[in-house]
């Protein structure tokens, strides 16, 4: 058993206070409790808050903490929903936001050079003014940083034809504890020199070291893009019109589920387009030239006009992101159902969606609770929500029993217990029903030679 400590030393806060001179750490009891929590409302208190801006402070840093057997959770804006960066063993927080400079946009190379801090959506900016296109989109892309990204390989809605952040990151530095700066992968596209330390750290969630700096692929910026909503009467009408559209030989660049619950979430929230009788709505949208996207288009149309849907309605440039919205806004509508949430984000085959979601709401409805289902129908990645009123009695157990019952109903069918959330926490209970004992065993042992004394995010599922 690991002992970490309950409160700092004088000579330990003397250390920090000098590694990270005024402004650049914390200990106040309002500093110390903005920083414990994250997306997922989990909570714990840290010894200390730090805010690096260099490598060397970093690094200096992991060199004490090894010695003092002290945790270190590195953080950026704490968007993770499930306990990913709570300091739940005590230990010192490491706010990477103060590292955020993009180093290098390279036309030729197709690469950015950047620090952790960088938000998502400002490197997207900044890439496509130089005609180029960083494709992970993560909803919270606004205000998430590439580090956070990284940290639990972030999928976004437009993985159907993507893929993820691991499929964008050819390069890292990297402090381990003990302070040694390490570096993997680089600018190349192409790289089968040795393991891959590059995608062991993409995901490891700040489990295994501290990533101060990123070479991330870029693509050529698409020409156009556009957006399709479609209603359908119900499920089976959204698998259907899905169907059609990949059977016309189109690859979108994402494809967005929402079912009947997740259509009365959002009507409770916002003015919606769609008609009473809509039990389901598929998101579609498109890029590539504008030849390319006008017959897409028209193929889409033609693919859904043997379908029957309720309504369509289409949007292009800046007029789509009305469409987009009403996806964005999905997660605080859903509270108009229910005060209390289990919110999971479970993948299957994507051939099983539809018997999946049906599992999901027979659940919700054996344990008298609201599902809620939408989510990256292209590649099978399928946010569930269990909504619930802790105020009742009965409920808060109902949810959990609800929710291992989803995670037993998703395995069954070849799935996984999370697409892009990660485990953290909120999951770490359940890794042991997809994980086996010598699958896990060689996970930790992995874990312990870039963290032997396991300072590193400590007290997460691995």
């Amino acid at each position: 058993m690991k002992f970490y400590p309950e409160k700092l030393s004088k000579a330990q806060r003397k250390f920090l206070k000098e590694l990270f001179p005024e402004g650049e750490s914390g200990f106040s009891d309002g500093e110390l409790l903005s920083c414990g929590v994250d997306a997922s409302r989990k909570h714990a208190k840290p010894l200390a808050l730090v805010k690096p801006h260099s490598v060397k402070q970093v690094s200096e840093l992991l060199a004490w903490a090894q010695r003092e057997r002290m945790p270190i959770y590195p953080r950026a804006r704490a968007t993770n929903k499930v306990g990913g960066c709570v300091p739940v063993k005590n230990g010192v927080v490491v706010s990477m936001l103060g590292m955020n400079s993009i180093l290098d946009i390279d036309p030729q190379d197709f690469v950015a050079v950047v620090q952790p801090g960088v938000i998502t959506a400002d490197l997207q900016k900044a890439v496509e003014e130089r005609g180029l296109f960083y494709p992970p989109d993560p909803a919270s892309l606004k205000i998430s940083t590439i580090g956070g990204n990284i940290s639990t390989c972030a999928g976004g809605m437009r993985a159907v034809k993507y893929g993820v952040t691991r499929d964008y990151v050819l390069g890292l530095e990297v402090i381990i504890p003990g302070g040694e700066v390490i570096h993997t992968g680089g600018r190349t596209h192409k790289n089968v020199v040795g393991l891959d330390l590059t995608r062991l750290m993409v995901g490891s969630a700040g489990s295994l070291g501290v990533i101060t700096q990123a070479t991330l692929k870029l693509l050529p910026l698409p020409e156009t893009s556009a957006s399709v909503l479609i209603g359908f009467e119900n499920l089976p009408g959204c698998l259907k019109g899905a169907e059609a559209v990949f059977g016309c030989g189109i690859l979108p660049t994402a494809m967005e589920l929402m079912d009947r619950n997740t259509l009365k979430a959002l009507k409770l929230h916002s003015d919606v387009p769609w008609p009473e009788e809509t039990g389901g709505v598929l998101l579609l949208k498109i890029d590539g030239s504008h030849e390319s996207v006008e017959a897409d288009l028209r193929q889409i149309e033609k693919a859904l006009s043997n379908e029957p849907t309720t309504f369509l309605e289409k949007g292009s440039g800046e007029d789509q992101e009305r469409l987009w919205e009403l996806r964005r806004v999905i997660s605080p509508a859903a509270f108009n159902l229910a005060p209390d949430k289990q919110g999971e984000d479970v993948a299957v085959p994507r051939g099983k969606v539809a018997q999946a979601i049906e599992i999901y709401h027979e659940i919700g409805k054996n344990f008298g609770l609201v599902v809620m289902c939408f989510g990256h129908l292209g590649d099978g990645n399928i946010h569930v929500s269990v909504m619930y009123d802790k105020s009742v009695p009965g409920q808060s157990d109902n949810a959990l029993k609800a929710k291992k019952a989803i995670f037993s109903s998703t395995l069954s069918l070849g799935g996984t217990l999370s697409g892009e959330h990660g485990i953290g926490l909120t999951k770490a209970d359940y890794l042991g029903m997809q994980i086996g004992d010598t699958e896990l065993n060689l996970m930790h042992r992995i874990k312990n030679v870039f963290d032997p004394l396991n300072i590193m995010n400590p007290g997460k599922a691995v």
